[in-house]
Protein backbone atom coordinates (compact mmCIF):
# COMPACT_ATOMS: atom_id res chain seq x y z
CA UNK A 1 0.00 0.00 0.00
CA UNK A 2 2.92 2.64 0.94
CA UNK A 3 4.50 1.61 -2.44
CA UNK A 4 1.11 2.72 -4.06
CA UNK A 5 0.07 5.93 -2.67
CA UNK A 6 3.67 6.93 -2.75
CA UNK A 7 4.13 6.28 -6.71
CA UNK A 8 0.57 7.40 -7.23
CA UNK A 9 1.60 10.99 -5.77
CA UNK A 10 3.74 11.85 -8.90
CA UNK A 11 4.95 10.91 -12.35
CA UNK A 12 7.83 9.93 -11.68
CA UNK A 13 11.27 8.55 -13.26
CA UNK A 14 10.86 4.96 -12.78
CA UNK A 15 8.49 2.74 -10.25
CA UNK A 16 8.50 3.69 -6.61
CA UNK A 17 11.08 6.58 -6.87
CA UNK A 18 8.52 8.87 -4.71
CA UNK A 19 8.97 6.64 -1.91
CA UNK A 20 12.69 6.80 -1.58
CA UNK A 21 14.00 8.20 1.34
CA UNK A 22 15.31 11.71 0.99
CA UNK A 23 18.93 10.66 0.74
CA UNK A 24 19.85 12.54 -2.49
CA UNK A 25 22.93 13.79 -2.78
CA UNK A 26 24.29 11.57 0.36
CA UNK A 27 24.49 8.08 -2.34
CA UNK A 28 25.95 9.47 -5.23
CA UNK A 29 26.21 5.50 -6.26
CA UNK A 30 22.16 5.12 -6.64
CA UNK A 31 22.40 6.86 -9.86
CA UNK A 32 19.01 6.48 -12.49
CA UNK A 33 19.36 7.16 -16.31
CA UNK A 34 18.27 9.68 -18.10
CA UNK A 35 14.47 10.49 -18.51
CA UNK A 36 13.35 9.98 -22.14
CA UNK A 37 12.70 13.41 -23.91
CA UNK A 38 8.83 11.97 -24.60
CA UNK A 39 8.41 10.65 -20.78
CA UNK A 40 5.87 12.54 -18.91
CA UNK A 41 6.57 15.43 -16.84
CA UNK A 42 6.79 15.01 -12.73
CA UNK A 43 3.48 16.42 -11.20
CA UNK A 44 2.91 17.53 -7.65
CA UNK A 45 -0.28 15.41 -6.48
CA UNK A 46 -3.36 17.09 -6.24
CA UNK A 47 -4.74 17.44 -2.54
CA UNK A 48 -7.97 16.69 -4.07
CA UNK A 49 -6.98 13.13 -4.93
CA UNK A 50 -3.97 13.05 -1.76
CA UNK A 51 -4.66 14.03 1.40
CA UNK A 52 -1.64 16.56 2.28
CA UNK A 53 -0.66 14.39 4.98
CA UNK A 54 -0.01 11.85 2.99
CA UNK A 55 3.46 10.95 1.51
CA UNK A 56 7.02 11.22 2.18
CA UNK A 57 8.45 14.67 2.86
CA UNK A 58 10.10 15.79 -0.44
CA UNK A 59 9.59 18.89 -1.81
CA UNK A 60 6.21 19.70 -2.88
CA UNK A 61 5.59 16.12 -2.74
CA UNK A 62 7.95 15.55 -5.50
CA UNK A 63 9.70 12.42 -6.27
CA UNK A 64 13.15 11.72 -5.18
CA UNK A 65 16.23 11.24 -7.24
CA UNK A 66 19.28 10.45 -6.48
CA UNK A 67 20.24 12.21 -10.24
CA UNK A 68 20.68 14.76 -11.69
CA UNK A 69 20.78 13.47 -15.05
CA UNK A 70 17.14 14.37 -16.89
CA UNK A 71 16.16 16.77 -14.67
CA UNK A 72 15.33 20.87 -15.68
CA UNK A 73 15.74 21.47 -12.34
CA UNK A 74 15.72 20.12 -8.78
CA UNK A 75 15.24 21.40 -5.08
CA UNK A 76 18.34 20.42 -2.87
CA UNK A 77 18.80 21.09 0.80
CA UNK A 78 21.68 21.65 2.62
CA UNK A 79 21.17 21.59 6.06
CA UNK A 80 23.78 23.75 7.33
CA UNK A 81 24.17 25.98 10.23
CA UNK A 82 27.79 26.08 11.51
CA UNK A 83 28.41 29.24 9.58
CA UNK A 84 26.34 31.34 11.51
CA UNK A 85 27.11 34.15 13.94
CA UNK A 86 24.01 34.36 16.11
CA UNK A 87 20.73 32.23 16.54
CA UNK A 88 21.55 28.27 15.05
CA UNK A 89 18.66 26.06 13.75
CA UNK A 90 19.28 26.24 10.28
CA UNK A 91 20.32 23.03 9.89
CA UNK A 92 16.20 22.53 10.09
CA UNK A 93 15.53 24.67 7.84
CA UNK A 94 15.07 22.58 4.71
CA UNK A 95 13.00 19.69 5.98
CA UNK A 96 10.69 22.41 7.33
CA UNK A 97 10.61 24.05 4.40
CA UNK A 98 9.64 20.24 2.60
CA UNK A 99 7.05 19.90 5.33
CA UNK A 100 5.22 23.40 5.00
CA UNK A 101 5.30 23.00 0.88
CA UNK A 102 2.73 21.00 0.76
CA UNK A 103 0.27 24.09 0.94
CA UNK A 104 1.78 24.80 -2.96
CA UNK A 105 -0.03 23.87 -6.32
CA UNK A 106 1.22 23.07 -9.48
CA UNK A 107 0.15 26.62 -11.62
CA UNK A 108 0.76 29.88 -10.67
CA UNK A 109 -2.43 32.12 -11.86
CA UNK A 110 -0.60 35.42 -11.13
CA UNK A 111 2.14 35.05 -13.45
CA UNK A 112 0.21 32.48 -16.12
CA UNK A 113 3.16 30.35 -14.83
CA UNK A 114 3.35 26.42 -15.90
CA UNK A 115 6.21 25.11 -14.36
CA UNK A 116 5.45 21.21 -14.07
CA UNK A 117 3.93 21.67 -17.67
CA UNK A 118 7.51 22.96 -18.98
CA UNK A 119 10.28 21.25 -16.82
CA UNK A 120 11.08 18.28 -15.52
CA UNK A 121 11.46 18.81 -11.62
CA UNK A 122 12.52 16.26 -8.58
CA UNK A 123 13.78 16.92 -5.00
CA UNK A 124 17.19 15.77 -4.91
CA UNK A 125 17.68 14.78 -1.34
CA UNK A 126 20.56 16.88 0.81
CA UNK A 127 23.70 17.26 0.58
CA UNK A 128 25.64 15.43 2.80
CA UNK A 129 27.26 18.24 4.84
CA UNK A 130 29.81 18.26 7.80
CA UNK A 131 28.24 19.25 10.74
CA UNK A 132 32.27 19.64 12.39
CA UNK A 133 33.80 21.02 9.24
CA UNK A 134 32.55 24.22 7.55
CA UNK A 135 35.57 24.00 4.96
CA UNK A 136 35.22 20.48 4.59
CA UNK A 137 31.41 20.81 4.50
CA UNK A 138 31.48 23.65 1.34
CA UNK A 139 33.64 20.97 -0.40
CA UNK A 140 31.11 18.70 -0.26
CA UNK A 141 28.38 21.45 -1.67
CA UNK A 142 30.67 22.65 -4.40
CA UNK A 143 31.42 19.45 -5.27
CA UNK A 144 27.77 18.34 -5.15
CA UNK A 145 26.89 21.18 -7.57
CA UNK A 146 29.25 20.56 -9.77
CA UNK A 147 27.39 17.42 -11.24
CA UNK A 148 24.16 19.07 -10.92
CA UNK A 149 24.64 21.93 -13.45
CA UNK A 150 27.26 19.97 -15.29
CA UNK A 151 24.16 17.74 -16.12
CA UNK A 152 21.63 21.28 -17.24
CA UNK A 153 20.18 20.78 -14.33
CA UNK A 154 18.99 24.21 -12.45
CA UNK A 155 19.30 23.83 -8.78
CA UNK A 156 16.78 25.35 -6.34
CA UNK A 157 18.47 25.48 -3.11
CA UNK A 158 16.54 24.63 0.55
CA UNK A 159 19.29 26.44 2.90
CA UNK A 160 20.80 26.32 5.55
CA UNK A 161 22.94 29.33 6.62
CA UNK A 162 24.11 31.75 3.82
CA UNK A 163 27.53 30.10 3.77
CA UNK A 164 26.63 27.87 1.49
CA UNK A 165 25.76 30.26 -1.40
CA UNK A 166 29.57 30.11 -1.79
CA UNK A 167 30.13 26.50 -2.56
CA UNK A 168 27.34 26.86 -4.48
CA UNK A 169 28.90 30.04 -6.70
CA UNK A 170 32.15 28.09 -7.03
CA UNK A 171 30.12 26.02 -8.67
CA UNK A 172 28.07 28.37 -11.39
CA UNK A 173 31.43 29.78 -11.73
CA UNK A 174 32.88 26.59 -12.81
CA UNK A 175 30.41 26.15 -15.68
CA UNK A 176 29.35 29.76 -16.63
CA UNK A 177 31.76 31.98 -15.83
CA UNK A 178 31.25 34.61 -13.34
CA UNK A 179 27.80 35.20 -12.95
CA UNK A 180 25.33 38.03 -11.88
CA UNK A 181 23.70 38.16 -8.66
CA UNK A 182 20.51 39.25 -7.43
CA UNK A 183 20.96 38.89 -3.34
CA UNK A 184 18.00 40.01 -1.01
CA UNK A 185 19.03 40.09 2.43
CA UNK A 186 19.05 41.99 5.09
CA UNK A 187 22.73 41.91 5.31
CA UNK A 188 25.99 42.48 2.60
CA UNK A 189 27.51 39.36 3.75
CA UNK A 190 30.70 41.12 2.84
CA UNK A 191 32.58 41.30 6.08
CA UNK A 192 35.94 40.04 5.86
CA UNK A 193 36.45 37.95 8.75
CA UNK A 194 34.59 37.47 12.04
CA UNK A 195 36.80 36.03 15.08
CA UNK A 196 39.71 35.39 12.96
CA UNK A 197 37.64 33.20 10.49
CA UNK A 198 37.42 34.62 6.92
CA UNK A 199 34.16 31.52 6.26
CA UNK A 200 30.84 32.28 7.67
CA UNK A 201 27.40 33.36 6.72
CA UNK A 202 28.36 37.17 7.22
CA UNK A 203 31.34 36.78 4.35
CA UNK A 204 30.08 34.55 1.31
CA UNK A 205 29.57 37.02 -1.11
CA UNK A 206 33.36 38.78 0.01
CA UNK A 207 34.99 35.21 -0.50
CA UNK A 208 33.20 35.61 -3.80
CA UNK A 209 34.52 38.94 -5.17
CA UNK A 210 37.94 37.14 -4.03
CA UNK A 211 37.50 34.56 -6.57
CA UNK A 212 36.37 36.39 -9.06
CA UNK A 213 33.05 34.10 -9.09
CA UNK A 214 30.84 37.25 -10.03
CA UNK A 215 30.11 39.86 -12.17
CA UNK A 216 30.05 42.75 -9.93
CA UNK A 217 28.82 45.28 -12.44
CA UNK A 218 25.66 42.81 -12.52
CA UNK A 219 25.36 42.18 -8.61
CA UNK A 220 22.11 43.85 -6.96
CA UNK A 221 21.38 43.47 -3.26
CA UNK A 222 18.29 44.46 -2.06
CA UNK A 223 16.44 44.77 1.36
CA UNK A 224 19.70 45.92 3.24
CA UNK A 225 18.80 47.83 6.28
CA UNK A 226 20.24 47.49 10.40
CA UNK A 227 22.87 49.08 12.16
CA UNK A 228 26.65 49.45 12.03
CA UNK A 229 29.98 49.89 13.36
CA UNK A 230 30.27 52.37 10.78
CA UNK A 231 28.92 55.56 9.35
CA UNK A 232 29.44 54.16 5.68
CA UNK A 233 28.85 50.39 5.94
CA UNK A 234 28.58 49.61 1.80
CA UNK A 235 31.35 51.45 0.93
CA UNK A 236 33.10 48.43 -0.15
CA UNK A 237 29.98 47.04 -1.70
CA UNK A 238 29.76 50.18 -3.87
CA UNK A 239 33.29 50.31 -4.91
CA UNK A 240 32.92 47.04 -6.38
CA UNK A 241 30.43 47.81 -8.58
CA UNK A 242 27.48 46.70 -6.93
CA UNK A 243 24.21 48.17 -6.89
CA UNK A 244 23.02 48.21 -2.84
CA UNK A 245 19.18 49.23 -2.34
CA UNK A 246 18.41 49.93 1.18
CA UNK A 247 15.61 48.84 2.98
CA UNK A 248 14.13 52.28 4.12
CA UNK A 249 14.38 52.78 0.01
CA UNK A 250 11.92 50.20 -0.27
CA UNK A 251 9.34 51.45 2.37
CA UNK A 252 5.61 51.57 1.50
CA UNK A 253 6.25 51.34 -2.56
CA UNK A 254 5.99 48.81 -5.04
CA UNK A 255 9.18 47.23 -6.10
CA UNK A 256 7.71 46.75 -9.75
CA UNK A 257 10.02 49.91 -11.27
CA UNK A 258 13.18 49.20 -9.06
CA UNK A 259 13.20 45.27 -10.99
CA UNK A 260 12.76 47.34 -14.54
CA UNK A 261 16.27 48.46 -13.54
CA UNK A 262 17.47 45.12 -12.48
CA UNK A 263 16.35 43.71 -15.22
CA UNK A 264 18.21 46.01 -17.42
CA UNK A 265 21.43 46.17 -15.35
CA UNK A 266 21.27 42.30 -15.40
CA UNK A 267 20.70 41.85 -19.19
CA UNK A 268 21.06 38.35 -21.06
CA UNK A 269 23.80 36.80 -19.05
CA UNK A 270 23.28 34.24 -15.94
CA UNK A 271 22.39 35.66 -13.11
CA UNK A 272 22.12 33.76 -9.85
CA UNK A 273 19.44 34.34 -7.17
CA UNK A 274 20.28 33.91 -3.81
CA UNK A 275 17.51 35.14 -1.09
CA UNK A 276 18.25 35.54 2.62
CA UNK A 277 14.55 35.35 4.49
CA UNK A 278 15.85 37.89 6.93
CA UNK A 279 15.18 40.51 3.98
CA UNK A 280 11.90 40.32 5.15
CA UNK A 281 10.88 42.08 8.14
CA UNK A 282 10.56 39.40 10.94
CA UNK A 283 6.28 40.47 11.80
CA UNK A 284 6.22 37.78 8.64
CA UNK A 285 9.36 36.01 8.92
CA UNK A 286 10.61 35.58 12.87
CA UNK A 287 12.00 32.31 12.31
CA UNK A 288 15.58 33.08 11.16
CA UNK A 289 18.72 34.02 13.20
CA UNK A 290 19.88 37.45 12.81
CA UNK A 291 16.59 39.01 12.26
CA UNK A 292 16.23 43.14 11.78
CA UNK A 293 13.42 45.00 11.67
CA UNK A 294 11.32 47.25 9.43
CA UNK A 295 12.26 44.81 6.24
CA UNK A 296 10.74 43.89 3.30
CA UNK A 297 6.95 42.53 3.08
CA UNK A 298 6.13 39.66 1.48
CA UNK A 299 4.05 41.14 -0.98
CA UNK A 300 7.23 43.01 -2.53
CA UNK A 301 9.16 39.99 -2.12
CA UNK A 302 6.98 38.66 -5.05
CA UNK A 303 7.68 41.34 -6.78
CA UNK A 304 11.31 40.96 -6.46
CA UNK A 305 11.40 37.02 -7.78
CA UNK A 306 8.59 37.71 -10.64
CA UNK A 307 10.61 40.63 -11.87
CA UNK A 308 13.24 38.48 -12.77
CA UNK A 309 11.09 36.52 -15.39
CA UNK A 310 12.76 36.46 -18.60
CA UNK A 311 16.45 36.75 -16.94
CA UNK A 312 18.58 33.82 -17.29
CA UNK A 313 18.64 32.27 -14.03
CA UNK A 314 21.04 29.50 -13.25
CA UNK A 315 20.15 28.86 -10.25
CA UNK A 316 18.53 30.30 -7.17
CA UNK A 317 18.80 29.80 -3.14
CA UNK A 318 16.42 30.25 0.03
CA UNK A 319 18.35 30.50 2.96
CA UNK A 320 18.65 31.47 7.15
CA UNK A 321 15.32 29.59 7.85
CA UNK A 322 15.72 28.82 11.43
CA UNK A 323 12.67 26.46 12.47
CA UNK A 324 13.37 26.59 16.23
CA UNK A 325 12.58 30.41 16.59
CA UNK A 326 9.18 30.22 13.61
CA UNK A 327 6.82 28.37 16.12
CA UNK A 328 3.70 28.70 13.59
CA UNK A 329 5.76 27.46 10.96
CA UNK A 330 5.33 30.59 8.83
CA UNK A 331 8.56 31.20 8.39
CA UNK A 332 8.89 28.21 6.39
CA UNK A 333 5.61 28.51 4.59
CA UNK A 334 6.84 32.04 3.35
CA UNK A 335 9.86 29.82 2.06
CA UNK A 336 8.09 27.46 0.44
CA UNK A 337 6.44 29.77 -1.46
CA UNK A 338 9.17 32.18 -2.59
CA UNK A 339 10.97 28.79 -3.86
CA UNK A 340 7.94 28.02 -6.20
CA UNK A 341 7.98 31.39 -7.13
CA UNK A 342 11.52 31.17 -8.64
CA UNK A 343 11.03 27.82 -9.63
CA UNK A 344 8.27 30.02 -12.11
CA UNK A 345 10.74 32.46 -12.98
CA UNK A 346 13.06 30.17 -14.31
CA UNK A 347 14.11 30.43 -18.23
CA UNK A 348 12.00 27.75 -19.92
CA UNK A 349 8.67 28.08 -17.67
CA UNK A 350 6.19 28.34 -20.28
CA UNK A 351 3.65 31.77 -18.82
CA UNK A 352 0.24 31.93 -19.98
Amino acid sequence: MLRLLASGCARGPGPGVGARPVAGLCHPGLGQSRQASDAPRNQPPSPELVARSVGVCSMMRLPVQTSPEGLDAAFIGVPLDTGTSNRPGTRFGPRRIREESVMLRTVNPSTGALPFQSLMVADLGDVNVNLYNLQDSCRRIQEAYEKIVAAGCIPLTLGGDHTITYPILQAMAKKHGPVGLLHVDAHTDTADEALGEKLYHGAPFRRCVDEGLLDCKRVAQIGIRGYSTTLDPYRYNRSQGFRVVLAEDCWMKSLVPLMAEVRQQMGGKPIYISFDIDALDPAYAPGTGTPEIAGLTPGQALEIIRGCQGLNVVGCDLVEVSPPYDLSGNTALLAANLLFEMLCALPKVTTV
